[in-house]
């Protein structure tokens, strides 16, 4: 597949240019190491096109991607999903549709939710095994379009971060046949258009979605694109992107997406393969000693307290051999992979888990249902936000209302929302994840 962005930046770091143009370090590194780097650095000269009017070497290469993924339209993002989530509820606000979101959201959900003054209704995931995983109950989605007939959209995440897949066409059809929209975000999904089935959100139903490259992809982090099926959404992407972005985009990271389609094009079916078996090994090696979660194949995700241990003293004793996992609480451990690992990362993976689960203390499995209430809400998300507010400790949090949420990241899983009362059972959870503060309304 061609590389529209990286040949003309190649070629332009080659010319014998005079950069009288940004940025101000004119392509050369203070530092040698990053000399390469610093030279495909450039700013929207000309030919160089530019990401919220592209007409040339960005809208190619978006092109690029629309085809690969099968959208009816891919914008480019280089600041990440969180981009791609605001401009998609911005679409959602200009038609006036009233949001339902699965509350295992991002903080990044909230955020833009706050600066759009939109009023969310949640729906509550069956819970398993803490804050970040859940099954979405299909009734309670046909009840909440049942309850009320304006226009809406549903915003889910899938996958969640521990890897779990919610049932994508299932809620496409329930949304449609509804007239709402569905909104997918599939920040840790950017890999699933090339297994096998594709199981895509776009493939499977979903309006709108956002793919975050730089957690599957070789891309670099900030690299995201938002995908959407319905054509009548495409011009207005950019528009309302532009509420948001940067107005100086990197081309380091737009050029680092447009190599990831010459990637996906050529490598990235055989490195998929490759590593479905070097994780299926990996599994079954395990298998008898320690709890999986079930999850896309490359989350790994283990149930360490179902299986008798502490997953944050298993990922420090990972970490004395060198392995640093992607998130671990008391309850889980989290270790993400991707295409491009190879045989060798399985084997020093599988001799460092050994080693932890040796090392590490046995205990008896808990298995404790984890269920959430949904708080008292107080406040919009906004007005909670935009609140002058003071951070105190959880314990004299009884009673007072979220202004802003606070949470470990990764995950960014709100425990309580902004607006809403904090109660006993959620100082419990906070406590539980090791959250000793909250900021609330003053």
């Amino acid at each position: 597949m061609n590389t529209p962005v990286y040949d003309f930046l190649e070629k332009y770091s080659q010319s014998d240019t005079l950069r009288c143009h940004m940025p101000g370090h004119k392509g050369k590194s203070f530092f040698p190491e990053l000399s390469a780097l610093y030279s495909l650095d450039i700013t929207e000269i000309k030919g160089a096109d530019s990401l919220f009017e592209a007409d040339g070497i960005i809208a190619h290469s978006e092109k690029n991607s629309s085809w690969l993924y099968g959208s009816a339209g891919t914008v480019f993002s280089t600041g990440g999903s969180t981009l791609c989530i605001q401009t998609m509820l911005a679409v959602i606000k200009s038609e006036k549709r009233r949001l339902i979101a699965v509350r295992n959201v991002h903080r990044a959900f909230l955020n833009a939710v706050a600066l759009l003054d939109i009023d969310v209704e949640w729906i509550i995931p069956e819970y398993s095994g803490g804050i970040l995983s859940g099954n979405i109950n299909l009734s309670d989605v046909e009840k909440a379009f049942e309850k009320n007939n304006t226009p809406s959209a549903l915003y889910v995440t899938s996958p969640d971060y521990t890897g779990k897949t919610a049932d994508i066409k299932a809620l496409a059809e329930i949304c449609h046949r509804h007239n709402a929209r569905l909104i997918v975000d599939n920040a840790h999904g950017s890999h699933l258009k090339f297994l096998k089935p594709d199981i895509h959100p776009i493939s499977l139903g979903a309006d709108m979605c956002c793919d975050s490259a730089h957690k599957m992809l070789p891309a670099l982090t900030g690299s995201a694109m938002l995908h959407t099926s319905v054509a009548e959404y495409v011009p207005i992407l950019k528009q309302k992107m532009t509420m948001f972005a940067s107005t100086s985009p990197s081309y380091l990271i737009m050029l680092s997406l447009d190599l990831c389609n010459r990637y996906i094009v050529e490598n990235i079916t055989h490195d998929i393969e490759k590593n479905l078996a070097y994780i299926e090994k990996f599994r079954n090696d395990f298998s008898e000693k320690i709890i999986f979660s079930d999850s896309e194949p490359f989350h790994i995700t283990i149930q360490a307290e179902k299986s008798g241990y502490c997953g944050n003293q298993l990922a420090e004793l990972m970490r004395i051999n060198g392995v640093e996992c992607e998130y671990s609480d008391s309850s889980l451990l989290i270790l993400l992979m991707s295409p491009m690992c190879e045989k060798s990362d399985y084997e020093r993976l599988s001799l460092s888990l050994d080693f932890a689960l040796k090392n590490a203390g046995k205990k008896s499995p808990r298995y404790n249902d984890f269920n959430i209430e949904l708080p008292e809400k107080a406040m919009t998300v906004r007005e909670a936000v935009f609140s002058e507010c003071e951070e105190i400790a959880v314990e004299e949090a009884l009673g007072r209302i979220c202004a802003s949420v606070k949470v470990p990241c990764p995950p960014a899983v709100p425990i309580v929302a902004s607006g809403e009362r904090i109660d006993i059972k959620s100082i419990n959870i906070f406590r539980k994840y090791g959250i000793s503060s909250v900021i609330v309304v003053k």
